[in-house]
């Protein structure tokens, strides 16, 4: 911590005739203490690894005795409900890293004289991931655990473009500095029943935006509990409108898209996901066959769901129907909002395949007669139904908002709703322009948001170093060993190698020796790597060769 005296004195602001009545502020200034980020503006953003460098600055006005200084990153979540008398606020300390300040660095005495002006360097790295000791609630399951230990983006606040997050909610990252004085309180005359007590006499904080990479997840198992999402929906074409002729039925069924990898700054997309989507055509007579309908336009929307509790969510809020239910004990919130795609100028053609009703029936189990008899709605359906299968690309506005990722907090989770609105028409069979009917199919399926890893871009190109020779020792000791059964070429191998080890260098086959094999083998069955079929360690040549297979 250095020191340097300031050049002006305190008096020297009052030279004026006129001197202001005394009041406190000039009776007591006060102290100022400031946090300046090194290679930092206001649109900055950090991800996992990104370090934070910088310095803190204090300048006295008066003597400030003190006992320690801190300085600090802290992540917190919090989340407000209006109450009836007054609003309550939950805040979470998720992340509480602590940059130690060295006692030979302060001055001595501990008194930070008038006029002068201290700086402490500060260094702090973003971590990819929390400790456990982050979230240490009981009741939860093995999944939710390891999402309440990732980093959660900043929300709700600091970034240029909308978040779409509300205002009862908020993730908030912050570098604070701390002047800190030690007062000892006791409750009795033991020693243990003394405490010491801490008093911020100074403080500073500047708040950082914070993007954590996040790794892409597997497609969630969505139940029909889970009202969220509408994976399948069946609609009825019809000549022109409702009452007119109806000319079968169309179902769609959505497969979930992969991850949309924004970059990490959040202001481009880097991975665009396909959004795939099996289409089925059951017409009502096979004539309707040779004119089969298309997509005629495409919509589609992203929407944002936040929720948020009071206590500790122990549920994936956006699956099943905990969230809705009653009589809980925490107070809990949602809030959504939705955004529209891109235009998708490129309407995808459907091409139609054609497949039989009765195409999958066991063979010599059962058969059908013509003369069977058939009641209700399967008397009108034709034998042949139609079936095909569209992708459609998705785009999101990041000119437009900002997509933080998919995550779920302690207390507060963020997760995303993909809305597609297919328009479909019958084509008429002489002119092949589209019927004056049609329907319209909507599906809403989860979309997750991702964030790049760092150094994604260059991973494995030519600009990558190579690994220095302490390196590639640690990767060597730390690459797992190796446990298989033997082929029966390496088993070969090895009861030649016993073999001729046993007798001293005279390569003897086991198909020569006779009983002189099971004589060898009763006196290697205590080696590494012999007598069990089974070949382990980095250090046996065998081993690596069956590791690179």
């Amino acid at each position: 911590m250095a020191a340097t005296p300031s050049s002006n004195s305190a008096s020297s602001a009052h030279d004026s005739h006129d001197f202001p009545p005394l009041t406190r502020d000039l009776a007591f200034p006060k102290s100022d203490i400031r946090v300046h980020l090194k290679d930092h503006y206001n649109a900055k953003v950090y991800t996992s690894g990104s370090p934070v460098k910088g310095e803190v600055t204090i300048v006295t006005k008066r003597d400030v005795h003190f006992d320690s200084i801190q300085i600090v990153l802290i992540g917190n979540t919090k989340a407000s409900f209006d109450g009836m008398s007054f609003p309550q606020e939950i805040t979470h300390t998720f992340l509480k890293m602590v940059m130690p300040v060295p006692e030979s660095t302060y001055p001595l005495p501990k008194v930070l004289e008038t006029g002068g002006t201290y700086t402490i360097p500060f260094n702090f790295v973003i971590p990819s991931q929390l400790t456990i000791n982050a979230c240490n609630h009981k009741r939860l399951s093995d999944q939710l655990q390891d999402h309440h230990v990732l980093l959660p983006p900043s929300m709700g606040g600091g970034w240029e473009k909308d978040d779409m997050a509300p205002r009862m909610t908020r993730v908030e990252y912050s570098i604070k500095a701390r002047v800190l004085r030690e007062t000892v309180s006791s409750t009795g005359p033991r020693p243990e029943n003394t405490a010491i007590k801490k008093t911020r006499i100074m403080e500073g904080t500047r708040n950082i935006q914070v993007l954590p990479s996040t790794p892409e997840e597997p497609p969630l198992n969505i139940t029909p509990k889970d009202r969220l999402y509408s994976m399948t929906k069946s609609k009825t074409l019809r000549k022109s409108f409702i009452l007119s002729t109806k000319l079968g039925k169309i179902t769609a069924e959505a497969h979930q898209p992969s991850a949309a990898v924004i970059s990490s700054d959040g202001n481009s997309l880097v991975s665009r996901p396909t959004m795939r989507i099996s289409l089925t055509f059951d017409p009502e007579n096979p004539s309707h066959i040779a004119s089969p309908p298309q997509i005629t336009g495409v919509s589609g929307k992203v929407t944002a769901h936040t929720f948020f509790s009071s206590g500790t969510i122990s549920d994936f809020p956006n699956l099943g129907e905990q969230w809705n239910t009653p009589y809980v004990t925490d107070r809990r919130g949602q809030f959504f909002t939705s955004v529209s795609l891109p235009p998708i100028s490129a309407v995808p053609e459907v091409s139609w395949t054609q497949k039989m009703r009765n195409q999958r029936r066991d063979s010599g189990y059962g058969t059908e007669s013509s003369s069977s008899p058939v009641v209700g709605k399967d008397k009108q359906k034709s034998p042949v139904y139609l079936t095909s299968t569209v992708d459609i690309p998705i785009g999101l506005p990041t000119d437009k908002k900002t997509f933080v990722p998919t995550f779920h907090g302690c207390i507060a989770s963020r997760v995303y709703t993909l809305s597609l609105s297919l328009n479909m028409a019958m084509a008429l069979e002489k002119s092949k322009k589209r019927s004056s009917g049609g329907t319209r199919v909507n599906l809403t399926v989860p979309l997750q948001v991702a964030v790049e890893q760092p150094g994604a871009a260059v991973a494995g190109g030519l600009g990558q170093e190579l690994p220095s020779f302490e390196e590639a020792q640690a990767d060597e000791h730390l690459r797992p060993r190796v446990i298989q059964v033997m082929s029966e070429e390496l088993r070969e191998e090895v009861q030649r190698g016993r073999d001729s080890w046993m007798g001293g260098g005279g390569g003897v086959s086991s198909q020569n020796t006779g009983s002189s094999s099971s004589d060898a083998s009763s006196g290697t069955d205590g080696l590494p790597g012999y007598g069990d079929g089974v070949v382990a360690g980095q250090d046996n040549e065998q081993g690596q060769e069956q590791e690179e297979d």
